[in-house]
């Protein structure tokens, strides 16, 4: 029996073919085989995979996407082939454990705002439909307005500095002081675009990188991604593929940091991933080049135009010790 959520609804898979292949390069995935869907969402890549015959432990702090995956059929059949879990995807370690699995044969994330997040003008991700300004995809906790009410100046604009690489952010955090309280995705998007002298027909609107910066500030996304690396370390087993599909800067470098470091190579640390000695024994073997969506899923899918890939595989080497969890 199907789910509710189509590949040619609302959310579009982005570089769907070459995550099956990235976590299965000979093709055909044995049957059984136990798979990690990170960021389930609308369950684009969990929908391939089970139709690969896989079994798959999907992930998602969102309560709108758990409740959608019950509605599938592979939940109820038993054993079951597809296993939800309603937690952050940097305690997928834990979650398998609950449910008895040791190891996985491959772990997939696509890191961010899911297309389902951002059309929905409710949940407060986008300023292309006014709403509440929100931005939780636990949908508990501190939101954006808490955040942009509530901060000092200096914070704010710390924030959009690190996380939304905002060279002017100092202007914009005193226009959002000045313009308090904000309550809607629309409010905050006109102050950043009056404290930058925005022109409408722009090519790019300059909100964009202060909503980016505050939903990944509210949500804890780039300490979630060190944390979930590590787990899908601690979780494969050899010969067990990694693939992350990022869709920014700051994504990207932690994930290509991250591998470089587990192959055994000597990366520059981050506030993120500070500087550790080079395993012994590298984790995992060398990663691949940057895989980039093609001119035609580009024209398909718009959204899809920033997205990187990055996978590796896992070598027998222990996991190794200190690494966040």
């Amino acid at each position: 029996m199907s789910g509710p959520i189509a590949l040619d609804g609302p959310h579009i898979p982005v570089l769907l073919d070459e995550v099956v292949a990235a976590l299965n390069p000979q093709g055909g995935l044995t049957p059984g085989a136990l798979i990690v869907d990170a960021t389930f969402g609308a369950g684009g890549y969990t929908r391939r995979l089970l139709g690969a015959g896989a079994t798959v432990h999907a992930f998602d702090r969102d309560p709108d996407a758990i409740a959608a995956g019950r509605a599938w059929g592979e939940v109820s059949e038993v054993p079951p082939r597809l296993v939800l879990h309603p937690r952050r995807f940097s305690e997928l370690a834990e979650g398998l454990a609950e449910a008895g699995v040791a190891c996985v044969q491959g772990v997939v994330f696509d890191i961010g705002v899911s297309s389902m997040q951002l059309d929905q003008a409710a949940r407060g991700f986008a300023f292309s439909n006014n709403g509440p300004l929100d931005m939780r995809m636990s949908q508990e906790g501190e939101s954006a307005a808490d955040f942009l009410n509530g901060a000092s100046e200096e914070a704010i604009a710390d924030v959009l500095y690190h996380y939304g690489e905002e060279r002017q952010s100092r202007r914009i955090a005193r226009a959002v002081v000045a313009a308090r309280p904000l309550t809607t995705t629309g409010q905050f998007a006109d102050v950043v675009r009056k404290a930058l002298g925005y022109r409408p027909g722009a090519p790019k609107d300059p909100a964009t990188r202060s909503f980016q910066a505050v939903r990944i500030h509210v949500n804890g996304e780039l300490d979630e991604l060190t944390a979930a690396l590590a787990a899908a370390e601690r979780v494969l087993a050899p010969g067990g593929k990694l693939a992350v599909v990022s869709f920014h800067s700051l994504e990207d470098r932690i994930v290509k940091q991250f591998l470089r470091e587990a192959a055994g190579a000597m990366p520059a640390g981050s506030r993120h991933l500070p500087v550790r000695a080079a395993a012994a024994q590298p984790v995992f073997e060398k990663p691949s080049a940057a895989i980039r969506p093609s001119a035609e899923e580009q024209a398909r899918n718009p959204r899809a135009r920033s997205a990187t890939l990055r996978w590796a595989v896992r070598t027998a080497a222990p996991a190794r010790g200190g690494l966040a969890a």
